[in-house]
């Protein structure tokens, strides 16, 4: 709601990027994500489905392959569909709304074409006349990096491929720009899995912290002499669960020996 919220009329990049760190989270992430983000895009506010659809191509360049399935499946595209539409949304839906929509969905068609389904959607809307031509995407366009960026991005920490990136895009040249947009999208890969590695660092670890409080609750019980069969067979539990715990805590901690603030934790 704060991301996509109709009162603002500037994108709020601090709650955006706290949607996709949640998608990155959560393995229901992207499917959840979506079926939210599908009812904001459909929503009769203009800037609330326009907010909506930043939200969702930020987390086309932040969220990975995860999101980028989810996204894929006809269970969303028909719902986008649905906003073009005069069967259904089409009619009331802006105009905007929907020069957006069409236009998220051609860029997908390029950057995407392993994915069938995508490239379905799109010519049955074309085929159906809801689409009479191709937005003005071209071919040397360049896929935008993931914005907005967490502190540390390899787009701030790597010096060298950043200033190559900078020439590159200043270039007129249509070489530069094709071999910009390649060094752009393996820097999004590298973020991506960057910032995947980070959500599951905290996913083990919040992990970790519940299970040692609730083995401590436990252990009272115990010293009380009031630890129930049930109780015990479910201390026993929670002790084998941290001992598969622990290895990965100690791969997670040499993971993080040049990050304090991650070794801390």
């Amino acid at each position: 709601d704060k991301a996509t919220d109709p009162g603002v009329p500037e994108e709020n990049w601090e709650f955006i990027q706290q949607f996709c760190d949640r998608v990155n989270a959560d393995t229901e992430g992207p499917s959840l994500a979506l079926r939210l983000l599908a009812h904001k895009i459909q929503s009769p506010q203009e800037v609330e489905a326009l907010h909506a659809l930043t939200v969702l191509e930020t987390c086309v360049n932040n969220c990975g392959e995860r999101f980028h399935h989810a996204m894929a499946k006809f269970r969303f595209l028909n719902e986008l569909i649905k906003v073009l539409s005069p069967k259904y949304y089409g009619t009331w839906s802006s105009e905007q709304v929907k020069l957006r929509v069409t236009a998220v969905v051609f860029s997908w068609t390029v950057w995407f074409p392993q994915e069938v389904k995508i490239q379905d959607a799109y010519q049955m809307l074309k085929k159906q006349g809801i689409v009479k031509e191709d937005p003005k995407l071209p071919e040397d366009k360049i896929l935008p990096p993931p914005s907005p960026r967490p502190r540390n991005s390899i787009f701030d920490t790597d010096e060298e491929k950043s200033k190559l990136l900078a020439r590159l895009l200043k270039s007129n040249n249509s070489e530069d720009l094709q071999a910009a947009n390649c060094l752009i999208k393996s820097m999004v890969q590298e973020e991506q899995e960057k910032s995947a590695k980070v959500s599951r660092r905290a996913s083990t670890i919040r992990e970790v912290s519940e299970a040692v409080q609730c083995m401590g609750k436990f252990l009272e019980a115990h010293e009380r002499q009031e630890l129930s069969r049930p109780d015990q067979e479910a201390l026993q539990t929670l002790l084998q669960h941290g001992e598969k715990l622990r290895p990965l805590l100690f791969r997670l901690a040499s993971e993080a020996v040049d990050d304090d603030e991650a070794l801390g934790k």
